[in-house]
């Protein structure tokens, strides 16, 4: 007889339909797999025979063929252990068959035939939702995750057996009932920009970014603060909207990175070390996987010690910086995955920044600076918004015991700030002023005579590129909504030019 159950697969972060046909007829026992499985979907046959005895039920010896629809696509991973072994009970005729056809089933078995978590629940749950299954099946470990797909019946069990009795129609078991509320985490932070001593102005070109979603770069000397005050910046953040979460909560789930409490519910904050392959940070591999800039979506990307990345690396960052998302293409398959985030970057003045600074502070020269700098590309730099030095922290600072202005406040200015964006860009698709492309700059960058005097001596003397002129104007709007401002006036204009100063050293 033939059975069919409806699993699913992954292909970058969008799950798709996996029909698995289950045929079971008289001939030699033989046990036959096809429609492009990978290792650990073949490797199913033992999971699903050993989970089948070790739970009591008899399958006879007769021969099996099963398929994985559509055949043209490579699956892999363990999920489809669970659908395999409904299509084998249901030879048993111990439940109805009909009932298969209203769930999406997902589920690694262990041989005693308990339900394991898997990657990729979430997108499976909304692609359940979206072909209209009554509900799915899934692990109990990943009941919190699915849960966050609503008008779904979610039967989060622990083993073969309770998927049977659901079946039968226990009225013993029923699907998930947890409240959206108890699924989203409170954004608590265990750090925060009081702790943070001196740097004052750094602190605001912090909250320049943060307002208007800019990349920013830090230079400065080892211990003057750039990891403390990059690790402290998703704290001044905006709290994420529920579609925000939806979507970073696949993404982490798709690489399986997601822990027990169900959602991702704070902006990320992803700082790979400099030795990270191209694969990791954009993402790869033979199955294609989400890379750091992806895990990053919606949060920020701190990449310390800049200089010190391939450059092979750091040029593969310019596209996804532009467009948002990132297309890995391999022989078999082709994936997109979304990657909105801030960069925020930090490296020294020079490469020996504290070589002979035993008798004071050391001061890099202009050709050691240049010799430095020379590892990075044009075309990445003009990408960063603000590039601003980082001096040393004064003793006087190192001492004191005022505690600066902390996080809370700084983010009730930053959520104005975007609340006046909102408005702004309406239903354009646009979320923050460093996404505005040329019309929506000269629509809503207007300066006036006296800015564009002051645009125009900066031009001139600094060398300043056409995308750094618009990146300027960009940070200078985000200036200008910080300070409640419907025009950008020329002191906003003025800060705007300082934080790109850096630009005579490239």
């Amino acid at each position: 007889m033939l059975f069919r159950i409806a699993g699913a697969s992954l292909l970058g972060i969008e799950a798709f339909i996996v029909e698995v046909e289950v045929d079971i007829n008289l001939g030699l026992p033989d046990y036959v797999m096809v429609g492009l499985p990978d290792a650990s979907v073949r490797e199913s046959k033992q999971r699903v025979r050993a989970a089948l005895k070790n739970c009591g039920y008899t399958v006879s010896s007769r021969k099996i063929i099963i398929n994985l629809a559509p055949a043209d696509i490579r699956k892999e991973g363990a999920a489809f252990d669970l659908p395999i072994a409904m299509g084998i009970l249901a030879h048993l005729d111990i439940f109805p068959e009909e009932r298969l056809r209203d769930f999406l089933f997902i589920g690694e078995l262990a041989f005693d035939g308990r339900l394991k978590p898997g990657r990729g629940v979430l997108s499976a749950a909304v692609l359940a939702r979206e072909k209209g299954f009554r509900g799915i099946v899934i692990p109990k470990a990943n009941e919190k995750e699915a849960s966050l797909v609503r008008e779904l019946e979610i039967f989060a069990l622990d083993n073969l057996v309770q998927v049977v009795h659901m079946l039968q129609g226990d009225e013993g078991i029923r699907p998930a009932r947890i409240r959206l509320e108890d699924l989203l985490p409170e954004s608590r932070h265990e750090i925060d920009f009081r702790e943070v001593r001196g740097q004052q102005h750094v602190k605001r070109a912090l909250e320049v970014a943060a307002a208007g979603g800019h990349n920013l770069l830090m230079i400065g000397p080892p211990g003057a603060g750039k990891t403390m005050l990059a690790r402290r910046l998703p704290t001044i953040l905006t709290g994420m909207t529920f579609d925000e979460i939806l979507e970073v909560t696949r993404i982490h789930s798709a690489a399986g990175l997601l822990k027990q409490g169900g959602a991702v519910g704070t902006r990320p904050f992803r700082a790979p070390h400099h030795t990270v392959t191209r694969a990791g940070l954009i993402g790869g591999g033979r199955a294609p996987r989400p890379g750091d800039i992806s895990l990053a979506h919606n949060g920020v990307l701190f990449l310390d010690e800049l200089p010190e990345f391939p450059g092979e690396v750091l040029e593969s960052l310019r596209q996804p910086l532009e467009d948002g998302r990132v297309t890995i293409t391999r022989s078999a398959m082709t994936v997109t995955y979304p990657c909105r985030f801030m960069l925020v970057a930090a490296m020294n003045p020079c490469e020996d920044a504290l070589f002979g600074a035993s008798a004071g502070e050391f001061e890099c020269t202009d050709a050691q600076r240049i010799r430095y700098y020379s590892k990075l590309s044009g075309p990445l730099l003009d990408r960063m918004d603000i590039m601003l030095e980082v001096p040393k922290v004064e003793f006087r600072d190192i001492i004191s015991r005022a505690e600066g202005e902390g996080s809370k406040e700084i983010r009730s200015r930053v959520e104005k700030a975007r609340a006046a964006q909102s408005r702004r860009f309406g239903k354009s698709g646009l979320y923050s002023n460093s996404q505005m492309r040329n019309r929506e700059v000269k629509r809503y960058c207007a300066v006036g005579r006296e800015g564009e005097s002051l645009l125009e001596a900066a031009v001139d003397r600094l060398g300043f590129s056409a995308r750094a002129y618009h990146r300027i104007l960009k940070v200078a709007r985000t200036i200008a909504d910080l300070d409640g401002e419907e025009r950008i006036g020329p002191e906003h204009l003025s800060e705007a030019i300082q934080y790109r100063m850096l630009d005579r050293y490239f």
